[in-house]
């Protein structure tokens, strides 16, 4: 038996023929002959030229365009164009936050940056940093002449709090029937309108109360920053709860004739600053 067994390793590969005859005549059409193993090597051989084929046609032919992940010429384009308008965009934004600090250097009566010189800098690639270091500079300046101030009580005691910069939202369209007057023990004011007119946040803030009273109806608080909150009262309904986030003019609830104290359809509106109420008229336009 291992005499057989070593003969039948010795002998050659057997030889196999594929061969395409026509059927009418047998002729051989096509004709091919081989090992098992040319056949493997052969057939390796064609997925192998395939591969690269179409790896070339994609990397170096206009075929990749319709591929999905591979961006269009146009696609390019608009990218480089989106590109120098972000570039612009940060341009402009670089002069107008210097504008603004300009302002507020001008507000605190200090000598405003020079506009030229900064944006001098920005054209030899500084720009950024310039912006932000003349940001930083005139905003610990601005916060330390406040701590200042607030630390020896430069301000006279009693003078209403500088907050004419912001922007406050009438929170109603109506006629104000009765004003700010501390000394008579109405530190409010109070608006006639037409039951159920929509109340407005003056600011953007949070909502930090929401609740009903038996004498003032609903109200709602909110927190602004700079330490303001506003208040208002007789709502008939509350459109937002605690916690919400508003924005400056946003519908936070429904103006009416609810309360006990209530003499007619009106908004009681209330505005502090610092835990001290101040005349919301000085700074909205009812």
């Amino acid at each position: 038996m291992s005499e057989k067994n070593k003969e039948t390793k010795k002998q050659p590969d057997r030889k196999y023929l594929f061969a395409v005859l026509d059927d009418d005549t047998h002729d051989f059409r096509f004709v091919i002959r081989g090992t098992k193993h040319a056949a493997v090597f052969a057939v390796v051989g064609c997925i192998a030229l395939i591969c690269i084929i179409t790896f070339c046609l994609v990397a170096f032919t206009p075929i990749k365009r319709i591929l999905p992940g591979y961006p269009s010429y146009s696609t390019q384009r608009e990218a480089v164009e989106n590109a120098a308008m972000v570039d612009s965009l940060e341009t402009r934004m670089r002069i107008m936050t210097l504008q603004l600090t300009n302002i507020s250097r001008i507000i605190a009566g200090e000598k405003p940056f020079p506009l030229d010189s900064l944006l001098a800098k920005s054209s030899v690639g500084k720009a950024e940093a310039s912006t932000e270091d003349a940001g930083h500079d005139a905003d610990s300046i601005l916060r330390e002449k406040i701590d200042s101030i607030e630390k020896y009580s430069l301000r006279p005691s009693g003078s209403e709090p500088q907050l004419e910069g912001m922007l406050f939202f009438p929170p109603v369209k109506g006629v104000v029937t009765e004003s700010y007057s501390p000394a008579k023990g109405h530190p409010f004011v109070d608006i006639a309108v037409q039951n159920n007119s929509a109340v407005c946040s003056v600011l953007d803030g949070t909502v930090i109360a929401a609740y009903w009273s038996d004498d003032t109806g609903y109200c709602i608080h909110i927190q602004h920053s700079n330490d303001l909150v506003s208040i208002y009262k007789h709502n008939t309904r509350l459109l937002k709860k605690v916690g919400d986030r508003v924005s400056a003019g946003t519908t936070i609830s429904l103006a009416g004739d609810a309360g006990s104290i209530s003499t007619g359809p009106h908004l009681h509106f209330e505005l502090w600053h610092n835990g001290e109420p101040i005349d919301p008229s000085l700074y909205i336009n009812f």
